[in-house]
């Protein structure tokens, strides 16, 4: 894929790659500090533990869109590899018409679950958002147990405490990734689709064997043409 790095998909694909491998890495640093704290010095990082398990969630959710993307999720594709090309194909579809609803879905109640702290309204609507609920209670003075609070989120003060200073990290902040992350799932499984829709894969899943068939059947038109 040429131009998978270019325009605003490259652009996410960068972004989505650079912010795994930070994650990846602040989560080694901040366990290999806090050991070192313990067992040479006698002493704790009281943050490092709920930081670290902010950092992994961050880690997995972030990580299910790539997966999508990369089409790393397990999956059975036995039944798949006995269809003819069409039946294939049309199976693909139904199925990634299936996980875009799902994680449509997941991105409601996401949005809803997060919405609350950020002081602003949930949608209404059990499976489908139908509104904003203007009626919720805002939760956007929450803290977090032990993270102390960062300076650069000093902002968020007036924009959503009503000028309260916060003594701990506001939640807002670590669970803004539940949103995110679902909207990058949803932008995944539609990207797919096109994917599967235009014959450039023939499932969600893909083996590393059938992405290098895909590749060698589309080299030996490519030569035919």
């Amino acid at each position: 894929m040429a131009g998978s790095r270019t325009g605003p998909s490259g652009l996410i694909n960068s972004l989505e790659e650079t912010l795994i491998a930070l994650l990846l890495g602040l989560m080694t640093v901040i366990t290999f500090a806090n050991v070192i704290a313990r067992f040479v010095f006698n002493s704790n990082i009281l943050w490092a533990l709920e930081l670290t398990v902010f950092l992994f969630a961050w880690l997995v959710l972030l990580g299910a869109s790539y997966a999508v993307k990369t089409h790393a999720h397990l999956g059975v594709d036995a039944i798949v590899n006995m269809l003819a090309p069409g039946a294939r194909k049309a199976v693909a579809l139904f199925a990634a018409a299936c996980c875009i609803v799902f994680s449509l879905l997941l991105l409601k109640g996401a949005y809803d679950y997060w919405a609350v702290f950020a002081d602003l309204p949930p949608t209404s609507g059990r499976w489908f958002p139908t509104g904003f609920d203007m009626k919720a209670r805002s939760q956007s003075f929450y803290e977090v147990q032990d993270v102390p609070m960062v300076a650069v989120f000093k902002f968020l003060e007036d924009l959503i405490n009503y000028g309260d200073s916060y003594e701990k990290l506001p939640k807002v902040v670590p669970y803004v990734v539940l949103p995110v992350s679902m909207l990058l799932l949803v932008f995944r499984f539609i990207q797919a689709a096109f994917q599967i829709a235009r014959g450039e894969a023939d499932r969600l899943v893909a083996s590393h064997e059938v992405e290098d068939e895909i590749a060698e059947v589309q080299a030996q038109r490519g030569e035919h043409d």
